[in-house]
């Protein structure tokens, strides 16, 4: 687990609900337990706030670091599909967008991952394809310094050429292989004499496991993906465990931002 990847998920599923902030101690105090050092942690902190993600704040226990504007965005559109939440109703129609040409290899790279990260699969050379027109495309756009064409389209030929974007037989692979293996390596996590500690390094851990679907799964609507996508039983499992674990891990959580001796 890399540092940076971690603080998005401590401020993503902790504390987005405790004022989108904390003081540095107290983020090392809870990283410590998922394995990540002090130093790697204010490395990884100094390094988002030159891209923008955090930025210092003076707290009443010392200096610390609040999520920025933009990263509270990306928390929320992930935390949105993560936990399933918010009408994801489908119109039935396609959203295109038709780049235009990017000379830089490095440009194209990054715009690539933010597609996807996005919900995006590229259907053709520079034509990505979506279900959903999310709102975030604009600003993704500019940041990369990339221009394109969106389009809506409601008929394709053949009509399932859309969905064949993603591999969604590796996809499923990946799903049943994490409901196969997710109870073990929880339980593996579980050493720690204090439990809520244990719970919280367990919950931290199904959580940034369960994210990294957000980077291959579009999330396509229900009625897109077979009758046995195992997909479905994974997110049943997940919000099973996650709910289990949450008491326990908020405490902890809690214990870590009052400044408390931890085990």
């Amino acid at each position: 687990m890399h540092a940076r990847s971690a603080l998005f998920d401590l401020y993503g599923d902790h504390l987005r609900t405790r004022g989108d902030q904390a003081p540095v101690a107290a983020v090392v105090r809870l990283l410590a337990p998922v394995g990540i050092a002090a130093p790697a942690v204010r490395t990884a902190i100094s390094r988002m706030v030159l891209q923008e993600w955090l930025e210092p704040v003076t707290l009443p226990s010392g200096r610390g670091y609040r999520a920025t504007a933009r990263a509270i965005q990306r928390l929320d559109e992930a935390a949105a599909r993560i936990y399933h939440l918010g009408d994801r109703t489908w119109s039935g129609s396609w959203h295109l967008v038709l780049l235009d040409p990017i000379r830089s290899r490095a440009q194209r790279s990054r715009l690539r991952n933010e597609l996807t990260w996005l919900g995006y699969a590229e259907l053709g050379d520079g034509t990505w394809v979506s279900p959903w027109a999310p709102v975030e495309l604009t600003d993704t756009l500019e940041r990369a310094g990339a221009s394109a064409t969106t389009a809506v389209a409601t008929d394709f030929d053949p009509p399932g050429r859309p969905v064949h974007a993603w591999d969604l037989s590796a996809l499923g692979e990946e799903y049943s292989r994490w409901l196969d293996e997710v109870d073990g390596s929880l339980a593996a996590l579980r050493s720690c004499d204090d439990e809520d500690e244990a719970d919280f390094a367990a919950r931290f851990h199904l959580v940034h496991e369960w994210r990294k679907f957000l980077f291959r799964d579009p999330w396509l609507p229900d009625e897109l993906l077979p009758a046995d996508w195992p997909g479905r039983a994974a997110a049943g499992r997940f919000a099973e465990l996650a709910g289990s674990l949450e008491p326990g891990a908020a405490r902890f959580v809690d214990r870590c931002l009052a400044g408390e001796a931890t085990s």
